[in-house]
Order: C-alpha cells, then structure tokens, then sequence
C-alpha cells in the first residue's frame, strides 16, 4: 500500500510562487519515475514534470524555466516549485509515483492563480 500526500497549493497572484510538496509512505519499491501532473476544469489531466529514478526530467512546453521538480530520497519527498505563476497554471495539482509499472497518484492539491 502507497499513500502520496500533495500540500502547498493554494491561492497566489499573477507572477507569484509556490512549493508543492508530495510525501511518499508505505511500500515505496522499484520506482520508475515520479512526477507532478494537473487538471483543469474542463480538461484532461496533463504532464507538468517528471523525474526519473536516475533523475532525468522532462517538463510540459508550457512550464519549462518556470518550474522545477526535485525530490528528497531520504524523506520520500517530491517538490515542484513554480514560479512566475500565471492564470493558465490554475489547476488541481497530483503527485505520481510509478512503481514496478503501476502508477499511484495522490488526493490533488489545488492552485489558483488570480490575474
């Protein structure tokens, strides 16, 4: 059993910061890779980053210098820090861990973004 625990979501103006933070407990084992996707209303759920077990990472066009993911192996802690947020950014926030091919996800963590 995996459990992904999102936090640091919440309401920020144009331009402004945030820290997400995801923590990993349970069974963590075999990971493939671990990221960060979102969904806004209306749409599909969509890659913001990722981060592979040997941590190379990919970013979403629209994020790129932006955002950034890191982690923290010994805490089981995964973090997307966004900067220069702006109001196409506003979504639910996952975390994603992909383990031995399965992928968990956690609860979201929403982020507004006011113009």
């Amino acid at each position: 059993q995996v459990r992904l625990v999102e936090s640091g979501g919440g309401l920020v103006q144009a331009g402004g910061s945030l820290r997400l933070s995801c923590a990993a407990a349970g069974s963590i084992f075999s990971i493939n890779g671990m990221g960060w996707y979102r969904q806004a209303p209306g749409k599909q759920r969509e890659l913001v980053a990722v981060m592979s077990s040997a941590g190379s990472t990919i970013y979403a066009d629209s994020v790129k210098g932006r955002f950034t993911v890191s982690r923290d192996n010994a805490k089981n802690l995964l973090y997307l820090q966004m900067n220069n947020l702006n109001a196409e950014d506003t979504a639910v926030y996952y975390c994603n861990y992909r383990m031995a091919g399965k992928d968990y996800w956690g609860q979201g963590t929403q982020v507004t973004v006011s113009s």
